[in-house]
């Protein structure tokens, strides 16, 4: 029988908070051996991700993007407007300054199969699993789908794919 994402999911994640300072969050991500965190307010409901990949911007900074000088003008060659967000999370203190705004989120009763397409589809590694009142229920990571797999194929009762 297909499990659900409910069933699979790390229940009662860690979390923080948009205030809680990087160094923390850092931290809670290296103690833990964890890649990602779900950002929640006082009520619990998502407002973000923090991922190990909004914090490389803390270690390389930010490029300058390509320009040329015409005349005492400066035209840039990419978008400037990418280069203010990498160099804001480049020099972030706070969660809020550094995380993911957007988090893609899912309802436990939602099939593997369908989380498994989703974060395919969307190029992520997590999906935040939340309630009718978007309150976060849990995480579902690739390696909990990939757990769940093994585990068809250790009890051999059934093909080891995600139905």
């Amino acid at each position: 029988m297909a499990k659900t994402v409910g069933e699979v999911m790390t229940a009662k994640p860690l979390t923080v908070h948009p205030e809680t300072p990087i160094k923390e969050a850092i931290m809670l991500l290296a103690d833990n051996r964890i890649s990602g965190l779900p950002v929640v307010d006082e009520a619990n409901q998502i407002v973000g991700v923090l991922s190990e990949a909004d914090l490389m911007w803390q270690t390389t900074g930010a490029t300058l993007p390509p320009y040329v000088v015409v005349l005492d003008s400066v035209i840039y060659l990419t978008n400037p407007a990418h280069y203010n967000q990498e160099l804001h999370k480049a020099l972030g203190q706070t969660v809020a300054e550094v995380m993911t705004a957007k988090a893609i989120t899912i309802p436990p009763d939602q099939s593997l199969r369908h989380a498994a397409q989703l974060m395919h589809d969307k190029q992520v590694r997590r999906l935040i699993v939340v309630d009718e009142a978007n309150r976060t229920l849990g995480v579902l990571t690739r390696g909990d789908i990939v757990r769940e797999m093994a585990s068809r194929y250790a009890d051999d009762t059934e093909p080891a794919e995600v139905v």
